[in-house]
């Protein structure tokens, strides 16, 4: 999209070019350089204005997994901007994320996205409207701010995964069906790709919190421990909220068995009743001829009456029996 320059400080903020970035970098107060999806020419010529070594870059258009990385002139932090990806999706993409790579050194901040980021485009506002709490802060507090926004917005992803877990413990307990095995498990995912995120973030960011890079000042090592803070409470939550949809998975399951158990029980029932009446059935339909072992009963002229109110009976006590017992 375009690459951006201001130079910000008490006295105010001012704009710069592309191509003046040498007089912007050289000019008094901290220089912030935002590129968004930048191409490869602007990149090479931030790279080469501010010395950001091209492996640096290269992590950021690749995307790989939070870090944090010293030099001897500047520091870089590369932290992820994340939201739910909505609909049907795998398991790569549960979660859809933008890498954020921020260098900052002793008055220059340089931030690369490869699309626009909300967390960088509000503290970037905020520098264009001169508020005064960035003004009167060096770059390593733009950093922080950066950061700051980036890790709040995980703190969304985990409320809307909060409300999806509440739903799907109401659908359990009121009215279990085949979707909510496919939630629960979707869940899960969700919940993994979040915490991958996490753990990887919390110890790129403990580096600044900890007071390892000169570039940060030791006021600003409050803040980045705050964030560092933040990180801890979310990697909590994760875990909480993965014990929660472990125990859900664990009572839809018990709920399909309790009811695969009432159905086999009636099951049971039926065939008890009807076992008894198949034998009768059977015993006198076997139809001897005459015979002296044949059975007079066959030739009694209310036999058949008399057979059916007997099996009748017999099924009429076994009703009233496993009622009494609570299986019917």
């Amino acid at each position: 999209m375009t690459v951006r320059c201001v130079v910000y400080g008490p006295a105010g903020v001012e704009r710069y070019d592309l191509a003046d970035l040498a007089a912007a970098r050289a000019a008094a107060g901290t220089t912030w350089v935002r590129a968004t999806a930048p191409e490869e020419r602007e990149l090479d010529a931030v790279a080469r204005a501010f010395g950001v070594h091209e492996l640096e870059l290269e992590d950021v258009r690749n995307g790989v997994r939070p870090k944090a990385e010293l030099f001897d002139d500047h520091a870089f932090l590369l932290v992820k901007s994340a939201r739910l990806r909505a609909g049907e999706t795998t398991f790569e993409e549960e979660i859809r994320d933008l890498p954020v790579g921020v260098f900052f050194g002793s008055d220059w901040v340089v931030t690369v996205t490869p699309r626009e980021v909300p967390a960088v485009e509000a503290v970037w506002q905020a520098v264009e409207r001169a508020d005064p709490r960035l003004l009167d802060r060096g770059p390593d507090f733009t950093g922080y701010r950066v950061a700051d926004r980036v890790v709040d917005a995980y703190f969304d992803i985990l409320d809307e995964i909060e409300g999806d877990i509440e739903r799907v413990e109401d659908g359990i307990v009121e009215s279990p069906d085949s979707t909510t095995l496919e939630t629960i498990n979707s869940l899960r995912r969700e919940l993994l790709s979040v915490r991958r995120l996490l753990w990887p973030t919390r110890d790129a960011v403990s580096v600044f919190a900890r007071g390892d890079p000169d570039q940060v000042s030791e006021p600003t090592e409050k803040y980045f421990r705050d964030v560092y803070d933040h990180l801890v409470q979310l990697v909590e939550l994760v875990e909480t909220y993965r014990d929660l949809v472990t125990g859900a998975r664990d009572i839809y399951l018990n709920t399909l068995s309790q009811s695969t158990n009432e159905v086999m029980k009636r099951l049971t029932v039926v065939a008890t009743i009807i076992l008894p009446l198949t034998f009768v059935a059977g015993v006198f339909g076997m139809n001897f001829g005459d015979g002296p072992f044949n059975m007079p009963e066959l030739g009694w002229r209310f036999g058949y009456v008399a057979v059916v109110l007997g099996m009748a009976g017999v099924a009429a006590v076994l009703v009233v029996y496993f009622r009494e017992e609570g299986w019917l």
